[in-house]
């Protein structure tokens, strides 16, 4: 049999764990952010809501795309696209914000679509994405922006409220009514065509900024200036009096001009 005193000095043993812990500390599942706090390259701030929605809608996100949100914060993003039954990756460097959102997406149901990984933007592969959504400031998506033109033609990007310089967007929308964060940006990747091609109908030149495009068609017996635009792996150009339309695949093209086809092949670039 224990003695009292060998008693009493076992429960003091087994309590000074307890009044030891500090009576502040949090368990991990406990974490919420502050609007506000710092992070690796910008603060926290929720995108609204209404933005997300929006962001998506221009997006035209459907089941069948993959979406990548780069920053994804509380995860309210991947988690509205997930709704909308498309798979969707949250990269955030915050790895309590990652565990945040993973308990977020299992709150609402949509485990099995929505994940996250602790990851820097800059090192991340989001290669295989249709969708990429974003809410960075402008310096970090023109830092982005050699990546993301690289991507398959035809990607769409969504920006909360930062633009990507020179690269005007294909549309911008702002909520009515609202007061902050209130604006997204849609761009399409656009292929890349830069370079001379070579037509039945003589040379086609082309230089390229961006989705934007102007050159030359030479035919044998003239010259004629050449203005378009590409959407995504589509493009449209006028060439006198001409417009053509078509679709690029590396370095071919083909398409119809005055209800006849037309076809361009490019050197290996």
């Amino acid at each position: 049999m224990f003695k009292p005193a060998f008693i009493g000095f076992l429960l003091i043993t087994l309590c000074l764990p307890l009044l030891d812990y500090p009576a502040s500390a949090q368990p991990a599942t406990d974490y919420q952010p502050s609007v506000g706090q710092e992070g690796k390259d910008v603060i926290w701030v929720p995108t609204p809501q209404a933005l997300v929605d929006k962001m998506l809608d221009m997006a035209k996100v459907t089941p069948k795309d993959y979406v990548i949100d780069l920053g994804s914060g509380d995860g309210r993003t991947v988690i509205t696209a997930a709704k909308r039954g498309s798979k969707a990756l949250g990269i955030e460097y915050n790895p309590d914000m990652v565990e945040l959102s993973k308990r977020n997406a299992a709150k609402d149901g949509v485990s099995d679509k929505a994940s996250f990984m602790k990851a820097d933007l800059f090192e991340s592969d989001f290669s295989q994405a249709q969708v990429i959504t974003m809410f960075l400031l402008s310096s970090i998506n023109i830092k982005l922006r050699p990546k993301i033109l690289d991507l398959k033609p035809g990607t769409r990007i969504v920006s909360n409220t930062f633009d990507m310089g020179e690269w005007k967007p294909d549309e911008t929308a702002t909520l009515p009514g609202c007061n902050s964060w209130c604006t997204a940006h849609l761009w399409i990747v656009p292929a890349k065509t830069e370079g001379t091609w070579k037509l039945p109908q003589g040379e086609l030149t082309i230089k390229q900024s961006f989705q934007m495009i102007n050159g030359t068609l030479k035919s044998a017996n003239a010259t004629t200036p050449v203005n378009g635009k590409l959407n995504g792996d589509q493009i449209s150009f006028s060439a006198g009096n001409s417009s053509y339309t078509g679709r690029v695949n590396g370095n071919a093209m083909e398409g119809t001009v005055g209800g006849n086809k037309w076809s361009a092949t490019r050197g290996a670039q």
